[in-house]
């Protein structure tokens, strides 16, 4: 059985699809809520390492939160990370953690390759 981590939100439904999708596959799951549990700076630069991305992939810019606080697609990784470790909200979901691998639920299918 494999062992997974899912930063969750409930209330997105591609969270709860990738959830479902994990407890299909029979994976012992952890779940972090991080919108109750926000992610340290650490944490939030582990998962860009584990994913290998810049920070602006992981940040919802859609949000009223990230104009809200003068944030651009061209703001600097430190600025971004800050800011998504302040307002989890802005962190774009689910992250789904397996096998010291990460991957961003988005489809949800995109998580069956880490397991």
């Amino acid at each position: 059985m494999t062992k997974v981590t899912i930063w969750h939100n409930p209330r997105c439904t591609k969270s709860r699809e990738t959830l479902a999708l994990l407890q299909d596959k029979g994976c012992d799951i952890t779940e972090r809520r991080y919108l109750d549990d926000a992610p340290t700076e650490a944490e939030i630069r582990d998962v860009l390492d584990l994913l290998g991305v810049p920070a602006i992939k992981l940040m919802r810019t859609k949000e009223a939160e990230f104009k809200a606080q003068g944030l651009t697609k061209d703001t600097v990784d430190a600025a971004l990370i800050a800011a998504m470790a302040a307002t989890p909200k802005l962190i774009e979901r689910p992250v789904v953690f397996a096998n010291g691998r990460a991957a961003l639920g988005r489809p949800p299918e995109a998580v069956l390759e880490i397991l």
